[in-house]
């Protein structure tokens, strides 16, 4: 595959897939799902692979969505206040181009995969890494869904699924994020390292996985995703895709908007984290 924002490459049978836009963070903009997905898709084909490892480059994992990319923030505020929720619904659930869908493919993806996260892991970005089978983090790295205090909701359910129902609760209501090692302690992540150990630990339990058959390692990930499948996975995604739509388009979501037009962005998301002093209002050291 050719992408400038998703590199591919495999060595020693495991497919490193990287998203890169480290300028600013990987915040995810299209194509990116769908070469993510064209990623998977190399992989799965490929039979000299049989672990896929997820990350990405520079400092952070992803910044989440990058809500300015697609031009003028104040035309797209417009367009939001002529919201469509019929095309809204085909276009958050299309199965070729809505970002779920495609990230989603780390789910179903036969051969299994792992995330790799340091830095920023937030908003779309955390529901892209907690999409994957196995989630390693640099202990200092922040986990976290700002969305859902304004503009948002969750969209891949994996908060739900991979908390109990007590800490699924209190990260939904407050939007707080984690360390690495806080996701790791409430078993939302696999396991948090140093940061300076992250590449290697990734590395070394990609090569261990690899060493099983392909088909095992497929039966084995089948058998756990069916169990949650049955626990009504995707349709909570579908619920959680609709709920993202209503809740961009509410009076305080075009507020938050239009504070990003008229102040900044960083205006707005200091309105947003200010009272939590979290993300990038917490305190410096």
């Amino acid at each position: 595959m050719q992408s400038e924002l998703v590199l591919y490459e495999t060595k020693d049978r495991v497919a490193t897939i990287t998203l890169n836009r480290p300028d600013v963070l990987n915040a995810i903009v299209s194509p990116m799902w769908q070469d993510l997905n064209a990623g998977l898709a190399e992989a799965n084909r490929d039979p000299n692979v049989r672990v896929i490892r997820l990350r990405g480059a520079g400092k952070s994992f992803c910044s989440g969505f990058d809500f300015g990319a697609n031009g003028d923030l104040a035309a797209q505020n417009s367009e939001q206040a002529r919201w469509d929720p019929g095309a809204d619904m085909i276009g958050v659930t299309n199965p070729w181009d809505a970002p779920v869908p495609n990230f989603m493919g780390l789910w179903s993806s036969p051969k299994p995969t792992i995330a790799e996260v340091q830095g920023w892991c937030v908003g779309g970005g955390s529901d892209m890494a907690l999409s994957c089978d196995l989630v390693v983090a640099a202990e200092d790295a922040q986990i976290g869904t700002p969305y859902s205090r304004v503009w948002g909701c969750y969209l891949t359910g994996m908060w739900v699924y991979r908390l109990g129902l007590a800490k699924a609760k209190e990260y939904a209501l407050t939007g707080k994020p984690l360390t690495g090692r806080e996701a790791a302690d409430v078993e939302l992540i696999n396991r948090a390292v140093p940061a300076g150990r992250l590449e290697e630990e990734v590395t070394q339990l990609a090569n261990q996985l690899a060493q099983n058959p392909v088909s095992q390692l497929a039966a084995m990930k089948l058998v756990v995703n069916q169990a949650y499948e049955n626990m009504g996975l995707r349709s909570t995604q579908i619920t959680g895709s609709l709920l993202d739509g209503m809740m961009r388009n509410t009076p305080e979501a075009h507020a938050f908007v239009e504070t990003a037009v008229t102040e900044g962005v960083p205006a707005a998301v200091s309105k947003r984290d200010g009272p939590f002093k979290d993300y990038s209002q917490r305190p410096r050291k």
